[in-house]
């Protein structure tokens, strides 16, 4: 094959390597582990253990982060692959019944299952196909951003955030390590921001951080290793876009790259088979 064949930018990865967590604060730690342990089938972190005031749960190398608080809305939607929807509808009518009273809902659509988390959040769930590079995991997290935003979005990511990004028709799309991306979309109506954030590895971790030190834009020098920032701003306006916490990490993070443990949805006190626990792709009971 000659070079003419192959799109070598198609392979090109930005400075943030990874979007790791999405963190919502939840008031029930029971309700949120009926809905994402036993309905949507992924696994309570077995080895970071905060009782009853946090959960972590994994979804392949990703995670929600669920503290105790008053609910929190994320502006958008997040994705979701699971290994089967039809499994996960049977988990879904199991959970249906003790669910009731709260917003939890789901609805197949054309290619996934539209769900609605017991305090409103919309999770959108879709079969390994519909997105080739992830088995399991948290391929997109869509942002619902103001009109007329967008463009100046885009060019905050690719100038100061240093990623690969596009915009087109009021959505910009944000390339984040070779498997991810991070949506910002244009809508008529988008709520107030309640303090939601993501977690981001990034491997140019002081360039950012001077530009926006110099902007006084840092809203929390966590440690050597890690920082926030909230406003989203158009680099060259300065004009403020959206918010939404980034917790940006180093790749020295003591947290960077740790293997997370999952477990197979498929299995439970019917369907057990020894070495089925574990979740291994293209595999079921």
């Amino acid at each position: 094959m000659s070079k003419a064949d192959f799109d070598r930018s198609a392979e090109d990865v930005g400075n943030i390597l990874q979007l790791e967590h999405v963190n919502l604060t939840v008031p029930d730690q029971g309700i949120a582990a009926l809905f994402y342990v036993t309905g949507l089938g992924f696994t309570r972190d077995p080895y970071i253990d905060f009782g009853t005031r946090n959960m972590w749960v994994n979804l392949g190398a990703q995670q929600f982060h669920l503290p105790k608080a008053d609910p929190q809305l994320f502006r958008g939607h997040i994705s979701v692959v699971v290994p089967d929807l039809d499994d996960l509808k049977k988990r879904l009518d199991f959970i249906t019944k003790p669910m009731a009273g709260s917003k939890f809902a789901w609805t197949e659509q054309a290619d996934h299952l539209a769900l609605r988390c017991p305090w409103g959040n919309d999770i959108r769930a879709y079969a390994p196909g519909r997105f080739s590079r992830m088995p399991l995991g948290m391929p997109e997290v869509t942002v619902t951003v103001p009109a007329a935003t967008s463009a100046g979005i885009c060019r905050f990511y690719q100038q100061v955030m240093r990623c690969p990004a596009s915009h087109s028709g009021g959505i910009t799309r944000v390339k984040v390590g070779y498997n991810q991306e991070l949506v910002f979309a244009e809508g008529d109506q988008v709520s107030g921001y309640d303090g939601h954030h993501i977690a981001v590895y990034v491997a140019d971790f002081s360039g950012p951080h001077s530009w926006l030190q110099e902007r006084q834009l840092i809203s929390e020098e966590s440690d050597q290793h890690q920082y926030r920032f909230v406003s989203i701003v158009d680099p060259d306006s300065g004009e403020v876009l959206t918010e939404l916490e980034h917790e940006v990490r180093s790749m020295s993070h003591a947290m960077a790259n740790r293997p997370l443990v999952n477990r197979n949805p498929a299995v439970n006190f019917f369907t057990y088979q020894k070495g089925n626990e574990i979740f291994t792709p293209g595999e079921r009971v």
